[in-house]
């Protein structure tokens, strides 16, 4: 009978332990301690860190996914951040099928179909796929949902988010002094170039469908030093001018920006939920919109700042 062995694999260097990884593979050996469906399932959620996916190809389904879970045979995926932890019980949406038979993991996904993947353990929470045929790696932190990491989700992936919505209204503003910015009531995120964004200065209480975009430019966050949960954003209008932010996330539907200039702090709601889904089979509620033709992330790199103001 055929099972899976754990094979641990250890590089020396000169006199230094440089790397240790274990890897499943088929074995008629019937001594084990470990099966390839216990590692997948030991987790309610793998978070796929994807700004640290390595080779040369893509495996659409696991590009658009923040997370993905194994339960029963049943492949899920969260592919949003705004509602994560509500929909599907904290799993996401049915998005295929998997096996561990075989000693690989097999997975059909509903519009992707077939994919295999090796994979190697790195610690007790993270696991390498790699896909021979796509010459790829993705790499997975496992988590429990009562204990999932929201924040490092948020803003490792923080263009991802803003562009979840149609657009952002303003709804508060404290603090600082007259600037140009207050006549700002409305920005968009858009996925062009990742990093394009739109504002309006309409009066407040639009529809966000029919608001009029008065300026376009383009927009870059920053890491922190020594925060993990505030970013900078510097929004870059066509025309010249620069405003800069500080970003931080209220909750799913809302953000703070801190103008650096004025010191007056906005908040913005989110107005136009854009759900993407895996068909056109997936129900959505009417003030939702549906994309089903995907998101694909890409590797983000960015530079990281010292804090200029402290609040």
């Amino acid at each position: 009978m055929k099972s899976i062995k754990l094979l641990i694999t250890v590089i020396l260097t000169a006199t230094l332990l440089s790397a240790c990884s274990t890897v499943y593979h088929d074995s008629f050996d019937d001594n084990y301690e470990i099966s390839l469906e216990e590692v997948v399932t030991d987790y309610d959620l793998w978070y796929v860190d994807y700004h640290r996916t390595t080779g040369t190809g893509d495996i659409p389904y696991v590009s658009r996914a923040f997370t993905l879970s194994f339960v029963n045979g049943i492949l899920y995926a969260n592919n949003n951040i705004v509602d994560i932890g509500r929909t599907g019980n904290g799993f996401g949406i049915d998005v295929g099928t998997y096996n561990t038979y075989n000693g690989l993991l097999e997975t059909d996904h509903d519009l992707d179909g077939a994919n295999d993947f090796e994979v190697t353990i790195l610690s007790n929470n993270e696991i390498k796929l790699y896909n021979y045929r796509q010459n790829v790696s993705y790499y997975l932190i496992g988590y429990q949902i009562n204990q999932f990491d929201y924040d490092k989700l948020f803003y490792e992936n923080i263009e991802y988010f803003l562009q979840e919505y149609v657009g952002w209204a303003k709804v508060n503003t404290t603090g600082g002094y007259e600037n140009a910015f207050d006549a700002e009531n409305y920005l968009e995120f858009t996925p062009d170039n990742i990093t394009t964004f739109r504002s309006s200065q309409d009066p407040f209480g639009m529809q966000i469908a029919d608001v009029s975009w008065n300026y376009i430019g383009g927009y870059k966050v920053y890491d922190v030093a020594g925060y993990e949960d505030l970013k900078i954003l510097t929004l870059n209008y066509d025309g010249g001018d620069i405003e800069k932010f500080e970003l931080s996330v209220i909750n799913d539907g809302r953000i703070s920006l801190y103008n650096l200039n004025s010191e007056t702090t906005y908040e913005f709601s989110g107005r136009g939920f854009i759900q993407f889904k895996k068909s056109e089979e997936t129900k959505t509620e009417a003030k939702d919109i549906v994309r089903n033709d995907g998101r694909k992330r890409t590797k983000i790199i960015r530079e990281t700042i010292e804090r200029r103001n402290l609040k």
